[in-house]
């Protein structure tokens, strides 16, 4: 099988890499992609890999292209990828809220996929964290309204903002990612406003929830990028339509695939990035009921955005389609 990363040097394709090479995913040839990737290499499976462009990756008609190089590029190129049978799982928003494109986190809808799919979603980092939360939730007791505050780490925004964030921490001036300083401070504002006055981080967890959970949950959302390197951390108010058990909603989370309940206030034992970091898994805890209304339930959750908020569901989509069949049956006919 032949697996191009597209955006194999930058900071998500490297996790991608690394992802791929850990859950022992079957690649046989990797066409590792850069738009300024001449001369350089990548390591995968002990190996110095070259660098291709588009156009020579294309050529060698792969199997399987996992993008992670941003909207424009993947408007551009991925249906060029498609055309020559590949299916592609694109990291960036270009195609998340298109009616014909499948929104897919694995252990909630990963059912969803087909052999005709050619262009794949995954979803935004931070969606990703809280759908997979709320899912089993939704399931048992109907989620009504969510009103979700982010504290996003500066992995989100890449390699110029983890370094401006270590230049500062060092007193050293160089590049600026954000429009002010990053170290000691939190900016309320992730990617750009709209018109309603919400960033487009913020639209993307009402938009993706919907699409992916139900078009009928109410979704508000605040999203804030904090001197943080370790992942996202949510602060989320759930209300229901059914009353619950705090003690069911903990087994709930405890049996749901993806999630670790870390729960235990008084033992200090509430998700943080320290933990997430490096890690799959959603970390959830702090559960308790909002005591101003009814059914209503506050938690917080964190998660390795460069992880499972990104590479790794990639990875576990590329899974479930060799798991039903769907790549093997496009390479057989190939």
């Amino acid at each position: 099988m032949k697996v191009a990363v597209v955006g194999a040097t930058g900071m998500v394709g490297g996790v991608m890499l690394k992802v791929l090479e850990e859950r022992g995913f079957p690649v046989d040839v990797l066409l590792p992609v850069a738009s300024e990737g001449r001369g350089r290499t990548v390591r995968f499976r002990g190996q110095d890999v070259p660098v291709i462009g588009m156009e020579a990756a294309i050529a060698q008609r792969p199997d399987l292209a996992l993008f992670s190089a941003g909207g424009g590029t993947s408007l551009e190129w991925a249906p060029r990828f498609a055309e020559v049978g590949c299916t592609v799982i694109d990291n960036s928003s270009a195609w998340r809220m298109q009616a014909d494109k499948k929104l897919v986190v694995p252990e909630i809808n990963g059912d969803v996929l087909r052999a005709e799919d050619r262009i794949i979603a995954n979803p935004n980092c931070s969606t990703i964290q809280l759908v997979l939360t709320l899912a089993p939730l939704h399931k048992a007791y109907t989620v009504e309204r969510v009103i979700v505050s982010t504290y996003q780490s500066v992995t989100g925004t890449g390699m110029k903002a983890v370094s401006q964030l270590e230049n500062e921490r060092k007193g050293v001036k160089g590049d600026m990612a954000y429009p002010f300083p990053i170290d000691r401070n939190v900016i309320p504002r992730c990617d750009v406003f709209t018109d309603n006055g919400y960033t487009k981080e913020e639209m993307k967890l009402v938009n993706e929830t919907k699409k992916i959970l139900d078009p009928a949950i109410r979704v508000t959302a605040t999203a804030v990028r904090v001197p943080v390197t370790g992942g996202h951390s949510e602060a989320v108010n759930v209300e229901f339509a059914n009353d619950f058990e705090l003690d069911a909603v903990r087994e709930l989370l405890r049996n749901a695939p993806g999630i670790h309940l870390l729960d235990d206030p008084a033992k200090d034992e509430y998700p943080m990035p320290l933990i997430a970091n490096g890690r799959d898994e959603v970390f959830v805890g702090r559960l308790r009921r909002d005591e101003t209304q009814p059914r209503t339930l506050n938690l917080w959750i964190v998660a390795d955005n460069l992880r499972k908020g990104a590479a790794t569901n990639a990875v576990q989509i590329a899974e479930t389609l060799l798991r039903q069949g769907l790549l093997r049956e496009r390479v057989a006919s190939a």
